[in-house]
């Protein structure tokens, strides 16, 4: 998948076209968001789970800010590669003192000192929960096979309950756009679309500085500590249910609030959660519709064309179908030689199928 920057490249000149056109980036958004309300679902709301258009409260929006995070970041890697070079171009003039060179040379082996000693200590504590989870507990399944009807009738009733409480908790994620197709665990709630994952972590309030985050990013695991003082905590630890897309993979601090991990699909699937060994979602609860946001050029204009086609029907007009014919029609209607030369053209006289015309 090509990165964010040469996929939109390949717009630059369309896109510079209106702006030289409006002259500012004020009237430049009016005109792209007025496009998205005009020609799109982007501002429909979901009112029911019949619908097949639109977006739940919220989720557009947070669409928006995702892609303005997105090259934030690049933006900002931009600026500390600028910095780094011309730091590089400064310490090429003059030899920096030895003590400075003692500082850079300690700090980065004694952060990697306390990252092996937290990464054993987390491996040592995984092994452990795992151990204590693999232990098998007794269900009412089990405790039913020896007993009478009445306790498979409690069973039975445990299990429905059981049901609707899950049914319960995933309208309750599908209400709150930060767990929307997804869930919320105990440090952390994810959601997710088509073809992305969102993950806010939380962390404490005093972590307000990008530089008091550490995220590990890869194609199958994921690692987010934070650094208070001199300890350095882990967050959210673990291996993907499903491979990731790191080249268009990103994450931001919301300072005090949480660190937001925008993770890209390398396949388009619904995931049933985040990390593998934590509870999963039923995915037949969720909205698994495609927006047309993620629907490509050529669906989309096909979709535009059974909406046209639709709305044609119902007014009693000639579909696309039919007018493509009636103009092919038209031309021979006047042409040398035809009977009916000079007389009004008749759209009625033809009945043309929609497999008469290939789009």
């Amino acid at each position: 998948m090509a990165s964010p920057l040469e996929m939109t490249e390949m717009y630059d000149n369309a896109l510079l076209g209106i702006l030289q056109h409006v002259g500012n980036i004020h009237d430049f958004l009016h005109i792209y968001f007025g496009f998205l309300y005009r020609k799109t679902d982007f501002y429909r709301l979901l009112s029911s789970p019949n619908d097949k258009m639109g977006f739940p409260p919220g989720v557009a929006e947070k669409m928006v800010l995702k892609t303005f995070k997105l090259f934030e970041k690049v933006a900002e890697h931009d600026r500390e590669r600028s910095l780094s070079q011309l730091q590089k171009r400064e310490e090429s003039k003059s030899v920096p003192p030895a003590v400075q060179e003692l500082e850079i040379d300690s700090e980065p082996q004694q952060e990697t000192e306390e990252q092996s000693a937290e990464a054993a200590q987390m491996e040592s504590s995984a092994s452990h929960a795992g151990d204590v989870s693999a232990t098998p507990e007794p269900t009412d399944g089990l405790q039913t096979g020896s007993g009478g009807p009445g306790q498979l009738a409690q069973g039975g009733q445990a299990a429905a309950a059981s049901t609707n409480s899950a049914e319960q908790s995933q309208d309750k994620c599908q209400a709150d756009p930060d767990s929307y197709n997804g869930a919320v665990r105990e440090n952390y709630s994810w959601s997710q679309d088509y073809t992305d994952v969102e993950v806010r972590v939380l962390v404490p309030k005093t972590v307000v500085k990008g530089r008091q985050v550490s995220v590990s990013l890869q194609t199958s695991s994921v690692r987010v500590c934070v650094r208070e003082g001199t300890e350095e905590k882990t967050l959210m630890e673990g291996e993907f249910t499903h491979k990731i897309n790191t080249e268009n993979s990103l994450w931001s601090l919301e300072p005090g609030s949480c660190v937001v991990l925008s993770l890209n699909k390398t396949s388009e699937v619904w995931w049933n959660a985040v990390l593998k060994g934590e509870k999963e979602i039923d995915i037949n609860q969720i909205n698994r519709e495609r927006s047309m946001a993620t629907v490509d050029d050529e669906e989309h204009a096909v979709l535009d064309r059974l909406t046209f086609d639709y709305h044609q029907k119902l007014q009693g007009k000639p579909q696309s179908h039919e007018m493509k014919v009636h103009e092919m029609l038209k031309k021979g209607w006047d042409a040398e030689g035809s009977p009916f030369r000079g007389q009004q053209f008749d759209p009625s006289m033809f009945d043309i199928p929609p497999s008469a015309v290939q789009f």
